[in-house]
């Protein structure tokens, strides 16, 4: 990973999603049903929970359900915030995301008229992951651990679902920092270095490099308070609206994605494909990533991503709880999203097809070599 790069783009969080997009996208031509159709797709490299772009990408699995002679190009990104604005820019027409900004996304109407189709995972431990500096005293669990964070000095990239996990970690625990820091990923790991950090609030696969890199050790996580975050598939209005074909296609592929993600016979080929579209990050960091197995002390789960594809009562769960967090703290000033902001039908209808039920899949956690 390019640090410096990272660093460059990370400083632009959810609070200046809009500024970057201030005209409304012109209205795509995305051609008749049946017809080939170049797609262009934008994701975050190095957020876990939506890996199932890889998986897709790298099985090309979506060339079986596209009308034939279509293509498919990728736009990676650093994080969420990118994602978004180049979904609103209309630079692309499905986008890979967190919880946080595909809300986020949906609610700036002015610039392009985005919504949510999928769910790509859940999870106690991709984005809501704390760490504390690898010197840190040994604890018994977490409490004992967030009862040593009192006085310290602790980050996070403020605005994200880090921040929302964190807020609500030091409430139920009852934690005070003495400072609490808005930090990129590269000033975190150079504070865990130079020992002026104790303590953050990262996604994976971020959290197990730093902990396969031996900066930082794991001490809680989402288990600790009983709350999972999320990743999203969004696409344009004027593709859903146009080429309900191409949508369809391309969630039957999804769902494969997210089929082959939880067979864990996969997990070799899956860092692999991985591997060859993210740079600076450990093997055993990225296996441990999405497959890593964790004590259940430090916050680990046997289950490291739930697939449930569709949109769920606990996915809709957390996009109440997400867009209470965005009015909160000033992001999105709305208190619900709007009714076709999310759009569930067509993984409804492939669920039905396919005779399946939600979640697909479970991706479990296992021992790494």
């Amino acid at each position: 990973m390019n640090l410096k790069l990272w660093a460059k783009w990370i400083a632009c969080l959810f609070f200046t999603f809009a500024v970057a997009v201030p005209h409304t996208a012109k209205a795509a031509d995305y051609g008749k049903p049946g017809e080939p159709i170049h797609l262009t797709v934008a994701h975050p490299c190095c957020y876990a929970e939506v890996w199932s772009v890889f998986a897709n990408s790298g099985k090309e699995l979506w060339k079986k359900y596209l009308p034939p002679g279509s293509t498919v190009d990728y736009l990676i990104g650093l994080q969420g915030a990118v994602v978004v604005n180049q979904m609103l820019a209309g630079k692309a027409d499905i986008g890979y995301m967190g919880d946080l900004p595909a809300f986020t996304a949906t609610t700036k109407t002015q610039a392009s008229d985005v919504r949510i189709v999928a769910s790509t995972a859940m999870s106690y431990d991709q984005c809501y992951v704390f760490i504390v500096r690898k010197d840190a005293p040994e604890f018994k669990d977490s409490d004992e651990a967030l009862k040593w964070v009192n006085g310290k000095t602790v980050s996070t990239p403020k605005g994200s679902c880090t921040d929302d996990f964190v807020q609500k970690l030091f409430k139920r625990t009852n934690t005070t920092p003495e400072s609490y820091l808005n930090q990129n990923i590269e000033v975190i790991s150079s504070g865990f270095k130079s020992g002026r950090l104790d303590a953050a609030a990262v996604w994976e696969p971020n959290a197990s490099n730093l902990v396969e890199e031996g900066l930082a050790r794991r001490v809680a996580s989402g288990k600790t308070i009983g709350e999972q975050g999320g990743g999203f598939v969004v696409m344009q209005a004027d593709l859903i609206k146009q080429r309900p074909d191409v949508v369809k296609a391309w969630l039957q592929a999804e769902l494969d994605a997210q089929l082959w993600m939880a067979n864990p016979a996969n997990a070799k080929e899956m860092i692999d494909i991985v591997k060859a579209k993210v740079t600076g990050f450990t093997d055993k960091g990225l296996f441990n990533a999405i497959y890593g197995l964790y004590p259940a002390k430090d916050g680990g789960n046997d289950v490291r991503l739930y697939l449930p594809y569709t949109f769920t009562p606990e996915v809709m769960d957390l996009v109440g709880r997400g867009v209470d967090f965005l009015k909160a703290n000033k992001v999105i000033n709305v208190d619900k999203l709007r009714d076709d902001a999310i759009e569930p039908s067509f993984t409804q209808e492939i669920l039905k097809e396919r005779g399946l039920k939600s979640p697909v899949g479970l991706v479990k956690a296992q021992a790494s070599n």
